[in-house]
């Protein structure tokens, strides 16, 4: 929980677009100090350009959050130029589709490691500092914040990769949050479960690095990334008012944040089967028009009915 964020210092990853900029512009607005971290320069280019133009004092820094040592470099670059920082939010994240044993090796390397190593570097380097900075200090308030999914608490079909990567970082957000709860009262998580909005994140391949490009693009990849393109380009939820809803989080000491808490009664539903020992339901129950269109394209020319 951070009550007053002017003069605080908040690091923000995917900062050059989507939640991360719409953050780092609310941010800006309230007087924080900014460090802002992303792996594409050109963007991060004039996201620092504009926010400096909004007067504030921003750090930039292009870094692979996938990268241990990376993420090292920039904890110490923060540490020196503005001390612990008081809001974290590890929202860099890249989206993949299809059948889940089509994934190749380097799909679940390149998604891993930017949403769920790039989350866990990101608590691993800068919660010590956070909590070094609250034993000096006993009104010191530092919060916390890691991007999932609903991904991360529902298991749509033909997303494998991503709905593991983003159910890993409500784990670990949820046990962040028990964990800090034993050694601190000063210093709070948060975890963003955000639906279809419109970021970005449907073309993060942009940002696929070489030695994990993508081989072979398979039917199901083709479908799964058409589905999520008009599903997110058709979202109402601006990246904006999501970024609001983490302030508000921030300043309350909420733990989840959604973006569409309607899309709150398909899990409720996934619960009741697990308590249930009932098999998981049809994630198209509402929508059989799009599961019986999802079935029919995948099964095409195939010889499976």
């Amino acid at each position: 929980m951070i009550p007053d964020f002017k003069g605080k210092v908040a690091v923000l990853t995917g900062a050059a677009s989507g939640f991360g900029l719409e953050c780092a512009r609310i941010g800006a607005a309230r007087g924080m100090k900014l460090v802002l971290v992303d792996v594409q320069q050109d963007a991060l280019d004039r996201a620092t350009a504009e926010l400096q133009g909004a007067g504030a004092e921003v750090l930039a820094r292009r870094v692979d959050v996938s990268d241990a040592e990376q993420m090292g470099t920039l904890a110490a670059a923060v540490q020196e130029r503005f001390g612990a920082p008081h809001l974290v939010f590890n929202n860099a994240g890249v989206g993949a589709g299809g059948l889940v044993w089509e994934n190749s090796v380097a799909d679940w390397q390149w998604v891993l490691g930017v949403n769920l190593w790039g989350v866990i570097h990101g608590v691993r380097v800068f919660t010590p500092m956070m909590l070094e900075a609250a034993g000096r200090d006993p009104n010191w308030r530092g919060h916390i914040v890691n991007t999932a999914s609903m991904a991360g608490l529902l298991t749509p079909p033909n997303m494998g990769v991503y709905n593991v990567s983003k159910h890993a970082v409500v784990a670990l957000t949820e046990t962040l949050y028990q964990d800090l709860a034993l050694v601190s009262d000063q210093v709070g998580a948060s975890v963003l479960c955000p639906y279809f909005v419109p970021t970005g994140i449907s073309s993060s391949e942009r940002n696929r690095p070489r030695d994990l490009a993508a081989g072979h693009v398979t039917r199901s990849q083709r479908i799964g990334q058409a589905m999520n393109d008009k599903a997110v380009n058709s979202g109402k939820v601006t990246a904006a008012q999501v970024a609001a809803a983490v302030f508000e989080a921030v300043a309350s000491g909420a733990f989840y944040i959604y973006s569409h808490p309607q899309a709150l009664g398909n899990v409720r539903e996934r619960m009741e089967a697990i308590v249930g020992q009932h098999n998981p339901p049809d994630p198209f129950a509402a929508r059989p028009d799009v599961g019986e269109k999802l079935r029919r394209e995948l099964r095409q020319g195939t010889g499976l009915h």
